[in-house]
Parts: structure tokens; sequence; C-alpha cells
């Protein structure tokens, strides 16, 4: 159920007095009401008919949608319109592949390559892959689909003088994970990983289908191998309507039951259940 913030509570500071409710913001709960009643991917009414509906100006039935866009509520393909979200896909924090977390959702992993250059090492590079300033490093750009959906834009940097003819190898070998374990018998054991926030940028817009400006994940991972050598440095922009990030916490002195041992591999949230 959905609370109806336009009757807002006493203000806690000033007794007798309630916080003034702002037009958009009742209009958004009324958004919100009719997006709940309809199912997933459902189109939403175009901007002007709402406008009517609700008695107001599109600039402000825009920003409630806009908000609810953002919240992930709704979600806006370009050159579609506005549609009811989608269950949130989930990505785990460990160090997994995306074909791996698509499949274990009843999903089918895919991936576009956007492009593959090598460049000069600049000096954050070089201390992250642990080469020389100038050093020839392979940058590999791909658009990262889930059943034909594009979910995210990542982008790969690997030392060239460590893995030599990989761009070659993608060819054969469509994941990279696999071509690094296979070829060069390189294995990934551990990674730091960061997410911060950021708003699509008109690229990035045009690759993951949505508008400029809106909400985005951006991750930051920095692979190594059992050796604590770095591997790779990666850097994904995921559509922030679409992705929920899940980890298993506990305390550093805590032990695990054998029966909490064998569910971490499941997010909390999500265990016993079907396929987002």
């Amino acid at each position: 159920m959905t609370t109806d913030v336009s009757s807002a509570q006493p203000h806690r500071g000033t007794p007798g007095r309630t916080a003034r409710v702002p037009k958009y913001y009742r209009i958004k709960q009324r958004l919100l009401a009719m997006a709940e009643a309809l199912e997933p991917g459902s189109v939403m009414p175009a901007e002007r008919l709402l406008a009517v509906r609700f008695d107001t100006s599109r600039t402000t039935v825009r920003q409630a949608l806009q908000e609810l866009v953002g919240e992930g509520r709704l979600d806006r393909i370009q050159g579609k319109g506005t549609f009811v979200a989608q269950p949130k896909l989930y990505r785990t924090l460990q160090l997994t592949s995306h074909t791996e977390d698509m499949r274990a959702q009843g999903l089918t992993p895919a991936s576009q390559m956007l492009d593959t250059e090598e460049i000069p090492a600049d000096e954050k590079l070089a201390g992250l892959l642990g080469i020389g300033i100038g050093e020839r490093v392979l940058r590999i750009e791909r658009l990262r689909l889930a059943s034909g959906d594009p979910m995210a834009i990542e982008t790969t940097h690997l030392s060239v003088r460590r893995f030599p003819g990989l761009r070659a190898c993608l060819a054969t070998h469509p994941s990279l994970y696999t071509a690094l374990a296979e070829v060069y018998g390189v294995h990934l054991a551990e990674a730091d990983e960061t997410i911060e926030t950021s708003l699509s940028t008109p690229r990035e817009a045009q690759l993951l289908g949505t508008d400029v400006g809106l909400p985005m994940l951006l991750l930051s991972r920095h692979s190594r191998d059992a050796d604590g050598t770095p591997v790779e440095w990666v850097r994904s922009v995921y559509r922030g309507s679409r992705y929920k990030f899940v980890a298993a916490l506990r305390r550093p002195d805590a032990r695990l039951s054998p029966t909490l041992v064998r569910r971490r591999s499941a997010p909390p949230d999500l265990e016993g259940a079907g396929p987002v």
C-alpha cells in the first residue's frame, strides 16, 4: 500500500504546524497508485493526457514522472514513452561475471562489443594494473544485455604485456574471464569494488535506451589473482532503474554455522524465489 503523504503529520519542531506538500508531490502519489494498479511493462498515459486528468500543467506532471523514474518505479525508454518498471535485477556483490549473474536469474546474457583499442597507461592506470606509465593497456568496451535489453556499459582495462593477443582471443572466447583462464591460466581471486551514482550522458542514454540525465549506478572494480597481482580495472555504468545490489554482511568475529554457509550464495530477500 502507498501512503498518501498529502495529509502530512504535524511538524515536531512546531506543534500544530503541518508541512506544506507541493502540488507535484500529490500528483506523484496519484501516479504511483496508478502504476501499482498496472502490470510491469504497461505503458503510462502521455504527459498531456495526465495533465488533463489531474487538472494541472504538463510541467508538474513531468516533474512527478521524473522523480518516479529516478526512484525506479517507472522506466522511461527513449522514443517509446514511460512504462511501469519491471522488477529490478539483482547483482550480488561478489566476484561473478555478467553471464553468471544473468543466468542465475533465468535470463539470457549477451554482450555487444563497442570498441577495443590500445592506449598508453597514465599514472592512475599504471598504478591500478601494476605496470609502468606509458605501457600499453587494452581497453575493451562492451554493452551488456539481458534477454535482449541493454543493462550496462562495461569498460575493462588490462595490461597488453601480460595478456598478449587478448584482442584476437575475444573473437573465439566471448567470455573474457574464460579467455583469461583457458588461454593465460589466470583466475580472478579477489577484487575491490566501489559503487557511486551519476547521471547519464547523451552517449550512455543512447546505448542504454533511456533519457539523458537519469540516475545511473557507476561501479569500479579492481581485480587481482591468487598471488595478489592486478589483473583488470573495470568501470561499469548500470541503468539505475533496473538494478539493485545485494551483499551478505556479517561481523568480522562471527562464525558461520553450516546452514548459513550454504545460504550465503543467495541474496537474503531472494532466497528460494524463482528467477526475477
